[in-house]
């Protein structure tokens, strides 16, 4: 089930290449808390609708709640995709550039099985990678000192 997800989820990928637009434009905006470099090298899709694979094995895992969930944004390997009413909201963009982080240090395989094993685990609310996410973008919404969050990231998966 793991293959099948990585391959939609780079075929999702692939198919919105053209409209994606590049995190450098949030540089001001999270400016020590991200670094340029790392900006340059993640990307957001603005869509009208959030795209989630809906595997049947996915549901027989037991993942149908966040399948079904209505979510702001969601995280695929470099690019994530906000919904056109969430576009401008600064902690959304924060919050999924954690997830960023989060697969490129995981990798993909690892990412996905951690992320599914989390949400079985613990549901949504209290899993690891979301809690990390949520901490992080908290911390930058009540305008917490400056931090290298890729470094924090990497140091505490």
């Amino acid at each position: 089930m793991i293959e099948e997800i990585e391959e939609w989820i780079h075929h999702v990928n692939s198919s919105h290449r053209e409209v994606r637009r590049s995190c450098s434009v949030l540089e001001e905006h999270f400016n020590g808390f991200y670094s340029p470099e790392f900006l340059k090298t993640a990307f957001f899709v603005v869509t009208d609708e959030i795209p989630k694979p809906d595997f049947p094995g996915l549901r027989e895992a037991g993942l149908g709640d966040f399948i079904d969930m209505d979510v702001g944004g969601i995280t695929y390997n470099d690019t994530y995709y906000v919904k056109k009413e969430a576009a401008n909201e600064l902690r959304l963009h924060f919050h999924e550039l954690v997830h960023v982080l989060q697969w490129r240090d995981l990798g993909p395989q690892g990412f996905i099985e951690r992320y599914i094993r989390e949400i079985q685990d613990f549901g949504y609310d209290n899993a690891p990678l979301e809690n990390m996410a949520y901490a992080l973008d908290g911390h930058y919404q009540s305008k917490g000192r400056h931090l290298s969050v890729e470094q924090f990231v990497r140091e505490n998966l």
